[in-house]
């Protein structure tokens, strides 16, 4: 790769801007970085209010190009992400039960836990935009009118989804994608000036480490498997999947990251139809790598405070821990606020065991959310394996990957 194909490449752009908002988080006076923290709150504010039109913009023409099949790959695609979030739950849980009595013998949970968020960078104004509706309507809204096209063979209604996928894709490819690498600086820039992470991370140094490790053996194995089902080189389609894992790792926000995830996932050649209904489905449902970091920081608990977890509730946790995170709309810290109700009720944390959980989540929330976003693309590679050539050309002559301008995608 040249310089100047290199430079463009957003994989390098988001890495530059890591590596550099570290470097600056050292010695940026507070008043210049909260210019960058202005910026965020604003470029999130329209994240927020964007991601549902964009859910409801990419699933319902997608699902409606599946035909009178959409109900049956939704529901492979529904079981498939379900599978992989509770089996990297039973994966956490085994490991907890095997290395924790090694490796945290003699510790025990700390009695005091600072905020999180104390001593965080304050924009200097912000702006709020409140969403048309929320992400689980959108997804809900999209199912419904979705398959309700494939039943009633609306021309029009179809051809004004396709229209509004166009405008979206017109949005995400003009202003949002360019706009990430400052607005993943500025999220990196605020984690190195807050001190506060740093004691998180001393706390539970052990389990840190240890989660971010099975989250990218997670990641191998999910690959490994989509590789074996689809006929390609997993290792090839897990580096195409390197810039939404970036991506991922500065936003912490699944929803945040799908325009990237879409076009690292058409960069494997699955079918545009395919990714563009996987793609925001799984960015709402498929959560293997905050069900790894949930259930080994939660164990980790469990085994400081010896709390008695038998194994039917560990199992039980999982399987409703699976269920619950969906709740969570995407954004940053979305799935332990989702899973502090099940923390308190079946394992029976108190309010200081869940916010040492709460701050140990948020230290490394990013590293769970890139594990889900990039697992996404493994999910699309075994759908596309069952879908392609059963799912109709929604726009012979164009395309999401069109839209996206993704050289050498493959085409609807």
């Amino acid at each position: 790769m040249d310089l100047k194909r290199l430079s463009q490449s957003l994989l390098f752009r988001v890495v530059v801007a890591i590596i550099l908002a570290v470097i600056c988080s050292r010695f940026f006076p507070e008043g210049l970085a909260r210019v960058f923290a202005t910026f965020n709150g604003l470029f999130g504010n329209f994240l927020s209010f964007f991601v549902p039109v964009l859910i409801f913009a990419l699933i319902t023409p997608a699902i409606a190009g599946l035909g009178r099949g959409a109900g049956k790959w939704l529901a492979i695609t529904t079981g498939i992400a379900y599978t992989s979030t509770i089996l990297s739950g039973f994966l956490a849980y085994a490991l907890a039960r095997g290395v924790y009595p090694a490796m945290l013998g003699g510790q025990s949970v700390a009695e005091n836990v600072a905020d999180v968020s104390d001593g965080e960078l304050e924009p200097f104004f912000s702006i709020e935009m409140p969403p048309p509706f929320e992400v689980m309507t959108a997804l809900l809204l999209a199912f419904c009118v979705g398959v309700a096209m494939t039943v009633v063979k609306s021309d029009t209604l179809y051809a004004a989804s396709r229209e509004l996928e166009r405008v979206v894709m017109k949005v995400i490819s003009a202003f949002v994608v360019p706009l990430l690498p400052l607005f993943i600086f500025g999220m990196f820039l605020g984690l190195g000036m807050n001190d506060n992470l740093l004691d998180t991370f001393v706390l539970f140094g052990k389990v840190l480490l240890l989660s971010i490790a099975m989250t990218v053996v997670y990641l191998i194995f999910q690959f490994v498997v989509a590789g074996m089902v689809a006929g390609v080189n997993p290792f090839k389609a897990l580096v195409n999947m390197l810039p939404a894992y970036a991506t991922a790792l500065g936003t912490a926000s699944s929803a945040a990251t799908i325009p990237v995830t879409l076009r690292s996932t058409l960069k494997n050649n699955v079918d545009a139809n395919v990714a563009g209904f996987t793609v925001p489905l799984c960015a709402t449902i498929h959560l293997a790598g905050s069900m790894m970091k949930i259930m080994l920081f939660a164990f980790a608990i469990v085994f400081m405070a010896d709390i008695d977890v038998s194994v039917g509730l560990a199992i039980g946790f999982v399987l409703m821990l699976g269920i619950t995170m969906i709740a969570a709309p995407g954004v940053p810290g979305g799935a332990i606020m989702a899973a502090v109700g099940l923390l308190g009720s079946m394992l029976g944390f108190d309010d200081n065991q869940i916010a040492l959980m709460i701050a140990a989540y948020i230290a490394i929330d990013s590293f769970g959310t890139a594990a889900n976003v990039t697992g996404d693309g493994a999910i699309a590679l075994i759908v596309d394996r069952f879908a392609r050539g059963k799912i109709r050309a929604a726009r012979p002559e164009e395309s999401v990957a069109a839209d996206l301008e993704i050289e050498g995608a493959e085409k609807a």
